[in-house]
């Protein structure tokens, strides 16, 4: 089983998505920050559920609504969180 680790980075996009969506609805902010979060636990027992980023075998994207979740498997099978990316950014910019 693997384990899951948040970057700083990871958790700076987190809180940002919050605070967007907290101005019209604090209440579906959190729940889709909940969401996200279960969403990644899936990648304790399948590390490599979400698609190959380009040609990286170990760079994965998951998705959730209109998210993606960039990840790492590191060489002893644990993941990185590497950020959580709205569908409208070029994630080329920050991987």
């Amino acid at each position: 089983m693997a384990e899951i680790n948040w970057t700083d980075e990871a958790v700076r996009w987190l809180h940002e998505i919050h605070s967007y969506i907290s101005e019209d609805n604090p209440d579906v902010a959190d729940r889709v920050i909940d969401e996200i979060f279960e969403k990644v636990q899936i990648l304790t027992d399948f590390p490599r559920a979400g698609y190959r980023y380009e040609d990286n075998d170990t760079i994965r994207v998951l998705l959730y609504g209109h998210y993606r979740i960039a990840y790492l498997i590191k060489n002893d099978g644990n993941i990185d969180i590497l950020g959580v990316f709205h569908g409208s950014l070029d994630i080329e910019k920050y991987l």
